[in-house]
């Protein structure tokens, strides 16, 4: 949801606002602009929306034992007569009936995907099926990350780059050791290529390590981009529970494709906090927007109109 129907919504919803009037001034907006946006926004005017929502909030606390006297002042009726009739008309029966059909089906049909969630949440249904897809979100969040990581990288020198930084570590023993920001580079880029060798079919890739950070970017690229096109391709054929067994392994092991991308971002992540404590250990400042490490701000850039 964008920022200013966030706001609009918020106009619309509080619960001082008891007319068109008050809601557009709460939005610091005419009424006539308010409802003409809200409208764009939502598919739904100012007026009816705010109804819908408070009738399902209504439901929401019948269903938990509120009493519809109680219920009906809450919603902002002035009578339990009208409160009931409204109530009746939206859903098909008296609010008497909410408490014995269970906790589930306040929810009233909507053009926009916005309802009532909760005490303090309003839940809004999105209707796309992928945006929302976390291991989408998550596997494009760790390939721009890392992006963003090299190229924070990029101003430090070779001997900056192989400072040992912290000794022993090796979250992924099989890797090697993990004790310089150069070794967590490379095995974020690198990590991949293996995996992506076994499903295509390939031999063994080079692992020889790189620790040119103008090197380490242009493999990111071509390792990032056939990775998420395996990821795509597996996703869309519904192959996650698909075995491959691994010939490049001695003795050859069977994985599940499911395990392989898991065990990626697990590792990745992990690696991923690591390097920015490299980076600020090493005097880089991390604390910028492109280097904030939580996908729900990522996202946000990217909705924005940012690269990923």
């Amino acid at each position: 949801m964008t920022d200013p129907l966030h706001r609009l919504l918020d106009a619309v919803l509080d619960d001082s606002h008891d007319g068109l009037d008050e809601m557009a001034a709460g939005a610091y907006s005419s009424p006539f602009h308010f409802a003409r946006s809200v409208r764009a926004g939502t598919g739904e005017s100012p007026v009816a929306l705010r109804r819908r929502v408070r009738l399902e909030r209504a439901a929401w606390r019948l269903q938990r034992g509120a009493s519809v006297t109680d219920t009906a002042f809450a919603a902002g009726y002035s009578s339990v007569e009208g409160f009931c009739r409204a109530f009746a008309r939206a859903y098909g029966h008296p609010p008497t009936a909410m408490p014995a059909l269970g906790r589930a089906g306040h929810w009233l049909p909507a053009p926009n995907g916005i309802h009532f969630h909760g005490p303090t949440v309003l839940y809004v249904d999105s209707g796309e099926d992928s945006a929302g897809d976390v291991l989408t979100l998550q596997v494009r969040h760790d390939v721009a990350d890392i992006g963003a990581l090299l190229d924070a990288a990029a101003s430090l020198d070779r001997d900056a780059l192989g400072t040992i930084r912290l000794p022993g570590s090796a979250p992924r023993h099989w890797d090697g050791p993990d004790e310089s920001l150069a070794q967590v580079l490379w095995h974020l880029v690198a990590s991949k290529r293996p995996w992506l060798a076994t499903i295509d079919g390939e031999s063994m890739p080079d692992m020889t390590p790189v620790h040119d950070v103008r090197t380490l970017t242009e493999m990111h690229t071509e390792t990032s981009a056939r990775w998420l096109a395996m990821v795509r391709d597996v996703d869309r054929r519904r192959g996650w529970a698909d075995w491959i067994v691994d010939a490049l392994c001695d003795p050859p092991e069977s994985f599940r494709l499911a395990q392989i991308v898991a065990s990626e971002l697990t590792f990745s992540a992990h690696r991923r906090l690591l390097a920015r404590w490299m980076l600020a250990d090493a005097g880089v400042d991390v604390t910028s927007d492109d280097l904030d490490p939580d996908p729900i701000m990522w996202q946000r850039r990217t909705d924005e109109g940012e690269q990923p």
